[in-house]
């Protein structure tokens, strides 16, 4: 009977292969937009494990304008899940199954993003590079699968979204002096003050007097907010 037991759970478990990474402007986890699509100026590229270099697995992908990526939460391999999580547009005190959130939590740590295709590019030392935008991932985060987006099938304007919808109206204002933003490539700026008005802290932090830091590409971010306004400090 044990023998047979732990034969069933080796048949319940799913080996999962890492076919590349995402490279993005967040090495850490705070501060990451919580959904995908939510900063559409923020630029990422995706490179490939040997084995799918070859072009042929991209052949025709350019005639998409989205895709659907499937990655894990890498972050959170040990640290198992729970029934219940409190999601912090939720102020971190209302708890939901983990079935009806995103949380990283989660019995298998597998993640899912809808993100723009901006360019496939054959790169000579690195092989095939898919750049994309609006992405919610963090930098070197394993990618396991890539599928189209198709519209007709994957977009339903009338689904109810719950509580999420609560991240669709919040939006700080985001005061940062032109001396302190030309320290980040004008390339980025853009990105940086979009995740910012998303508001990076915790829900259940409203404290005027604390300071606050992100990593974004290779900077720290200082910042504080005093009531609808993020005001950044210091940028090093």
């Amino acid at each position: 009977m044990n023998e047979y037991k732990e034969l069933m759970k080796e048949e319940n478990l799913v080996f999962l292969q890492v076919i590349g990474h995402i490279h993005t402007d967040y090495p850490s986890k705070f501060g990451i937009p919580r959904q995908s699509g939510l900063v559409s100026s923020a630029k990422a590229f995706i490179t490939f494990e040997p084995e799918f270099k070859n072009p042929d697995c991209f052949r025709g992908i350019e005639e998409f304008s989205y895709l659907w990526l499937i990655w894990g939460f890498s972050e959170n391999r040990e640290a198992g899940w729970t029934p219940t999580v409190r999601p912090p547009r939720l102020g971190g005190n209302v708890r939901k199954g983990v079935f009806a959130t995103r949380a990283p939590f989660r019995p298998n740590p597998i993640g899912l993003s809808s993100v723009r295709l901006e360019a496939l590019e054959f790169h000579p030392e690195k092989g095939p590079v898919l750049h994309i935008s609006s992405a919610d991932l963090m930098d070197g985060t394993p990618i396991y699968d890539i599928k189209p987006y198709i519209p007709y099938t994957d977009s339903h304007p009338d689904a109810s979204g719950s509580f999420s919808n609560t991240g669709l109206e919040h939006r700080l204002k985001v005061c940062c002096g032109d001396e302190l933003l030309s320290r980040i490539p004008q390339d980025k700026q853009k990105a940086l003050l979009e995740t910012l008005e998303l508001d990076p802290r915790p829900s259940y932090q409203d404290d005027p007097e604390r300071m606050y830091g992100m990593e974004f590409d290779c900077f720290d971010v200082h910042f504080h907010v005093e009531r609808d306004t993020l005001f950044v400090d210091e940028i090093k």
